[in-house]
């Protein structure tokens, strides 16, 4: 939504016509946030600002980078409450979701901290005498972070810890679901002591996003730019930045499948179902949108699940009893019906759930999904676990690598080395073994394949996709060149 207000740069000048963007909460339809919306002068204006702040930012000790964004995670921890009410209004999560957000949030500033002594080199012999070759890690420039507003706080701090860290600039382009909580973001890391011009939070209307995200971009300064989100947009961004011959990190949609074994621990397979599909509604990129079941157990695991999803009902976040809270939108609540109503009339079995009330869809378990159906190949992005029944592990592996994502997976066996075999097939970014397929660790490279994306957050490998490497050799005796 847009507003036209005034604004005075100087007492001199005319006032500045600027425009307001408003945020409005899914449940009630009530502004909760409003914030100024960028045109693309001042999408420059942040460029050419971070490009400025980029040499002195840059030029700081690791260690007073990493006190700065270890300070940032101890204030991230303290405002959780606040955190936590402004994603309830933003995006209708529950207060334990923003919660968990702020907690692992801050966990990703210290791993991003501890990394700023870790921007080493190596040294490479040489077929010359009296020469050393040594290759090094700068910082790139300015990087444009993309973040969403699923996992507002984990995401959008994730964009932006690493580069910082690696000493870089950064303009984080906040997503339009959840600018309050992004500029929260913001003033943490500010308030941590990060200047203000290597660390810019940009608001843009939803009409004006691609034209914004393009003029960034194509700033000289701009040397990386990191996207999470869906692969529709993800693919949009990948376009604009090559054409620039800007270097790119996509972490994209997934379609993350949980093959459960007939040796499974039935009881913690069930839990890690439940927990991967239905958290936040069902709206991370890692949510388990498939649960393939060995058919030798499959009527007991899906009566155990659908157990666990009828034990929860979708209503107001602010209520003390919610099970889950609200989807993004109505029109996100309509389409997981929608993907329910398909699959049933194609002749899956509804074995729980199916109440759709406005924001609200109450936890869906289908059993015997096939191919026919759209959600078998659709990212659900709802509340939804799918269950595909199958005879034997190579028909496990089948099923679970056909599809365009390869973002995350998990595999439930006791056997390990079985599992393992498994997980090593899985055309994935990661794949846990008796875990979730929602579980993450800073310090791990993560990203996806084919369309999830490419590149990698986290460690070692955030490093890597936020400095240069490059080389420099030295002579000890002077050459002797002919032409």
């Amino acid at each position: 939504m847009r507003r036209d207000a005034l604004h005075v740069v100087d007492n001199d000048a005319e006032p500045v016509p600027i425009r307001l963007f408003e945020r409005l909460d899914p449940v009630t339809h009530e502004v909760v946030t409003q914030v100024p919306a960028a045109t693309t002068a001042d999408a420059l204006k942040a460029c050419n600002n971070a490009a400025r702040a980029f040499g002195e930012w840059s030029a700081t000790s690791p260690t007073e980078r990493r006190a700065i964004l270890n300070r940032a995670a101890d204030l991230l921890v303290e405002r959780i409450d606040a955190f936590s009410s402004v994603i309830t209004a933003e995006t209708g999560a529950t207060r334990d979701w923003g919660a968990f957000n702020c907690r692992f949030a801050a966990t990703i500033l210290r791993e991003a901290a501890s990394t700023t002594t870790q921007q080493g080199g190596e040294v490479i012999p040489s077929d010359h005498a009296g020469t050393t070759s040594i290759t090094v890690r700068q910082p790139v420039g300015v990087v444009l972070s993309i973040a969403p507003w699923n996992a507002p706080v984990i995401l959008g701090v994730r964009a932006v810890a690493a580069p910082l860290a690696s000493g870089n600039s950064v303009i984080l382009k906040a997503s339009e679901l959840c600018p309050g909580t992004h500029d929260l973001i913001g003033k943490v890391l500010h308030d941590a002591g990060v200047p203000a011009g290597a660390l810019t939070v940009l608001h843009t209307l939803p009409d004006d996003v691609q034209k914004i995200v393009e003029t960034i971009v194509s700033h000289d300064a701009v040397r990386r730019v990191n996207f999470t989100g869906s692969t529709r947009v993800g693919r949009i961004v990948a376009e604009i930045a090559a054409r620039h011959l800007k270097r790119c990190l996509l972490e994209l949609g997934g379609k993350a499948p949980i093959i459960v074994l007939d040796d499974a621990d039935l009881e913690r397979a069930v839990d890690a179902a439940a927990y991967g599909a239905f958290i936040n509604q069902g709206q991370v990129c890692i949510s388990t949108d498939r649960v393939l079941v060995d058919e030798e157990i499959a009527e007991e695991f899906v009566s155990r699940l659908a157990a666990r999803a009828v034990s929860l009902r979708a209503s107001d976040p602010r209520d003390p009893d919610c099970g889950i809270g609200a989807m993004i939108s109505e029109q996100s609540a309509m389409r997981i019906k929608g993907l329910v109503d398909d699959a049933v009339v194609r002749g899956a079995e509804l074995a729980a759930g199916g109440r759709q009330e406005g924001v609200f869809v109450d936890p869906v378990v289908l059993d015997r999904v096939t191919p026919a159906m759209r959600i078998y190949y659709e990212e659900t992005f709802g509340p939804v676990a799918s269950v595909i029944r199958f005879s034997g592990a190579e028909e496990a592996i089948s099923i679970a690598n056909d599809t365009e994502y390869g973002l995350g997976a998990a595999v439930y066996s006791r056997d390990m080395n079985r599992a393992l075999e498994i997980a090593k097939r899985i055309e994935t970014g990661f794949c846990h073994i008796n875990a979730t397929t929602l579980y993450d660790e800073p310090q791990m490279p993560f990203g996806g394949m084919k369309s999830s994306g490419y590149g990698r957050f986290g460690g070692r490998a955030g490093i890597e996709e936020f400095t240069e490497l490059r080389w420099i050799s030295m002579r000890s005796e002077p050459e002797q060149y002919r032409i």
